[in-house]
């Protein structure tokens, strides 16, 4: 684990045995923010003097020393402190939904719970039915939360959760009464994983869309059916799931049922991100203004909510209408991360769907594709492609097929004659996906890749190496003349495979240094780049494309998921080498071989 990732778990460490020790709400917050914030940093916080680290928005001069000390010692002595104060399994009874830190807090001083174990055996034996306010109804409801916590284990990858939130979004649409209707939260910002499903509706009258919600195909569980929000556990299986993705897995959906006068407040603010809500409301708030799900009211002494008072809304129907009257652009959803968005006055012509015009890594059965060459050819047409670029794998994927010299030779022999026949409707190029060998080394020899049309090195093997030979062997690849992308460059998998840990701040400049554009891994198992680095890139004004490594039809459609990290990360239209014209496109690619061979 990189120091950045250490650091940032030391400090949410801190944020949450705060809570449960009852500690200043916002000194939680402060911890919480400059956790994210050195989670997505981009620079190494184990290189930054005291002063630099307090210049990072969010860490002050008491957090930059407990970095400090941290990186130092290993330690942090606050945490020690809160850690003694704490039971350690209190951490893991903190994550049970709907368990907040008072009830968990109550649950250790007043029940002298302690860990999960503990709580379930109290829970078993009925001891906790004497404390205040833990009615049958309410210990119920924890049993469930746990048993769901225990079923549903990770973040759902956004390729699993997306399909499942449009198809109930789909299925309440026709629901009569429900005027709009759009999923919310983390998926609408487009992050690689989600923990739940939030969709917010209007609906008049409110019954059917409520009913239709909780009878629909799937539900485990009503959690919640009240006036304005109802929360049900919905087992994916069936139909709603896209092609068994998520079988057997569990998912809570919260749907909120708001006045049309709200619209754009309550999306704004279910949106999120939190980070991103809490610096609206600070701008608020400077400007006599008070902002909640509800709109955008002027501020004044009563502590009375302004909705209930019947106060009129400055804005309320629209997200765009709330941020023009906070003197700011309307920020798209994969922006709102609290990542510097606020401070831009004018948003940067981020990269969409449309804009992709050639896909840079695609296989066909020459290895371990589903589809013959014309078929992948034929597919390209149908997007609207000008370019295809088939990558099959080399030889030192057996378990892909990989193609020994020869039958690279024999499958580019078969790639020209069919670009001779297509090349006035789409371009396609000969290419492969080489492997990157531990030591850097490619997995042809360098006149066998002049042969080659386009290069994209990828790593399959060896993912587990120690970040500074990590570093070093992607950093030989990128200096490789004849290589053009550099694929899914740490190798993750969702949820569970990290991958390779480089110096991505390295990585970045080298690439930018030698023209190798970095690829954003579309597929939703794999979002490599991740946003932040894909940030990082685009601030060091590093090239990217964004692929979807193709084996089949359908994986042309997992373009979306890539573009949404693109969009996270700021990625422009120029900066990505997919959105180029035809003719830019190979001669940038030209340029690289000619550079070599030169």
């Amino acid at each position: 684990m990189s120091l950045n990732a250490q650091v940032a778990d030391a400090l949410d460490q801190i944020a949450a045995l705060m809570e449960l020790t009852g500690e200043n709400r916002f000194k939680v917050i402060a911890h919480e923010r400059a956790a994210r914030v050195i989670r997505d940093l981009s620079e190494d916080v184990g290189s930054m003097s005291p002063e630099e680290l307090q210049s990072v928005e969010g860490v002050g001069e008491k957090i930059a020393r407990k970095i400090v000390q941290f990186r130092e010692e290993g330690r942090i002595d606050e945490l020690e402190e809160l850690r003694a104060k704490v039971p350690a399994g209190l951490i893991e009874v903190l994550q049970v939904p709907g368990l907040g830190p008072k009830t968990v807090a109550r649950l250790w001083k007043e029940a002298g719970i302690t860990s999960m174990d503990e709580l379930k055996r109290a829970l078993d034996s009925g001891e906790l039915e004497s404390l205040p306010r833990m009615g049958a109804k309410t210990l119920q409801n924890i049993r469930e939360a746990i048993a769901f916590t225990e079923t549903s284990g990770e973040r759902l990858p956004i390729g699993i959760a997306l399909p499942e939130a449009e198809a109930i979004v789909a299925h309440l649409r026709s629901v009569a009464g429900v005027r709009k209707i759009a999923y919310a939260g983390s998926l609408r910002r487009g992050r690689d994983t989600i923990g739940d499903v939030d969709i917010v509706c209007v609906a008049d009258p409110p019954d059917p869309v409520r009913e239709a919600f909780t009878t629909m195909a799937g539900v485990r569980k009503v959690l919640a059916s009240g006036e304005t929000k109802c929360s049900v556990r919905l087992a994916m299986e069936g139909g709603q799931v896209v092609d068994g993705r998520g079988a057997g897995r569990e998912v809570q959906v919260d749907l909120r049922i708001v006045p049309a006068s709200s619209w754009g407040a309550a999306l704004l603010y279910f949106t999120g991100s939190r980070a991103h809500n809490i610096r609206l409301r600070e701008r608020a708030l400077k400007k006599r203004m008070t902002l909640n799900e509800y709109g955008l009211y002027p501020l004044d002494d009563d502590p009375t909510p302004p909705q209930r008072r019947g106060v009129r809304p400055i804005a309320s129907r629209t997200e765009e209408a709330i941020y023009t009257k906070l003197g700011l652009p309307t920020y798209p959803p994969e922006m709102r991360e609290d990542r510097g968005e606020l401070d831009l006055r004018e948003i940067p012509p981020l990269v969409e769907v449309g804009d992709i015009r050639a896909e840079l890594h695609a296989h066909t059965i020459a290895s371990d594709g589903r589809m013959t060459l014309a078929e992948l050819v034929d597919a390209a047409i149908e997007r609207g492609f000008h370019t295809i670029a088939v990558t099959d794998h080399s030889k030192a994927s057996a378990q892909a097929n990989g193609l020994s010299v020869e039958r690279l030779r024999e499958h580019v022999r078969e790639i020209r004659e069919e670009n001779a026949r297509r090349g006035r409707t789409i371009e396609v190029l000969a290419g492969s996906e080489v492997d990157i060998l531990a030591d850097g080394r490619l997995d042809y020899e360098d006149e066998v890749l002049a042969e080659l049309d386009i290069v994209v090195a990828s790593p399959h093997s060896g993912l587990s190496q120690d970040p500074k030979k990590a570093t070093k062997r992607l950093l030989r690849v990128i200096e490789h003349p004849l290589v053009h992308i550099l694929g899914h460059p740490t190798g993750r998998l969702l949820p569970n495979r990290r991958g390779l840990e480089p110096d991505m701040h390295e990585i970045v400049h080298a690439a930018r240094e030698h023209g190798v554009a970095l690829e954003i891994n579309s597929h939703w198992k794999r979002l490599d780049l991740r946003d932040t680095h894909v940030r990082m890139a685009v601030e060091a004004g590093c090239l990217i494309a964004i692929d979807c490594d193709v084996h089949r039809p359908e994986h042309f459609d997992n373009l979306r998921y890539g573009v949404m990290t693109a969009r996270r990360g700021w990625l422009t239209r120029d900066h990505c080498v997919n959105t180029w014209t035809r003719q830019k496109l190979l001669q940038w690619l030209r340029q690289k071989r000619q550079g070599a061979s030169g």
